[in-house]
């Protein structure tokens, strides 16, 4: 145990030295931002989550490029109740763990919904999600990528964009997802199931019935719907377990291949490791990622 927890932490420091390229999320205008934007953000550091954004109105991926990938490429969408993105937490340090499975990571910091910096809030995270699916998928040659191994993967708020993108892609598939991973994954908008502070941050305070059934991603899956592997605990007190159930019943429904870990205990926001069980839920994914055609 000692010995893989060291190869671990080395691991993980030699793999940032392979490229970390800040890429711009949109090559010119920035779709519902208002024009008299600056691009300033603002940040916060804690000892235990690392580094945080707020304010963001400049879009962007940080790409992490494994010496020899395989193929695969994954969004990843940082949580932070639409309020923040926790970057490092889930985000950086979730491409250090993905990269030992060979696999080119793109962090997206997607823009905050705020109306005093976009035209239509509650669009602007999923058009960035949208769009960085899309700008992977354009690139896949120059990152030695398969063009239909791009997935997506969100935590907390950030899984509520995830899965957001995986039923609100184009029609086209351009931009659709071929795998999406949520963990602890805000879904439903419904009163007895949401994450209010998202909800509210997302869609203001008063939201009508029909836009909180268009937001709640388990009733917008389809037969279309890529595969999808979802993390929880059940004493999650922020984000209730039922979120995942039910956006797992709903793949079920229409036959999407869907596999899911539950733990009786972690609580919400444990990232990578969740400290009451022994199971690592990424050795899980990583298999999951495997059997994917």
């Amino acid at each position: 145990m000692k010995f893989s927890c060291l190869l671990l932490c080395l691991l993980c420091s030699c793999f940032p030295l392979f490229a970390q390229t800040v890429v711009p999320l949109y090559p010119g205008t920035i779709p519902g931002n208002r024009s008299s934007l600056d691009q300033g953000k603002s940040e916060q550091r804690s000892p235990a989550n690392g580094l945080a954004y707020f304010d963001t109105t400049h879009p962007s991926l940080t790409v992490y490029r494994p010496p020899v990938p395989n193929g695969k490429a994954i969004v990843v969408c940082p949580g932070g109740g639409y309020v923040r993105t926790a970057f490092e937490k889930e985000g950086t340090r979730v491409a250090q763990r993905l990269l030992q499975d060979s696999i080119t990571v793109f962090v997206l910091q997607y823009r905050l919904p705020n109306p005093e910096f976009q035209t239509d809030p509650s669009l602007a995270p999923l058009q960035d999600a949208l769009q960085a699916i899309r700008l992977v998928r354009t690139q896949a040659a120059n990152y030695q990528l398969n063009p239909q191994q791009i997935g997506i993967m969100g935590f907390s708020a950030g899984g509520h964009l995830a899965a957001t993108a995986a039923t609100k892609f184009l029609p086209d598939h351009s931009n659709r997802p071929d795998f999406v991973i949520l963990i602890y994954p805000v879904i439903s908008f419904s009163d007895s199931l949401t994450h209010k502070g998202s909800r509210e941050r997302l869609l203001g305070k008063n939201p009508d019935a029909a836009t909180i059934r268009e937001w709640s991603a388990d009733l917008q899956v389809r037969s279309n719907t890529p595969p999808a592997f979802l993390v929880h605990a059940g004493d999650d007190t922020s984000v209730p377990v039922g979120n995942s159930l039910t956006f797992y019943q709903a793949c079920l429904n229409y036959d999407i291949p869907a596999e899911m870990h539950l733990y009786p205990h972690g609580g919400h926001g444990f990232g990578l490791h969740n400290p009451t069980t022994r199971d690592d839920w990424t050795d899980r994914l990583t298999f999951w990622l495997q059997s994917l055609p």
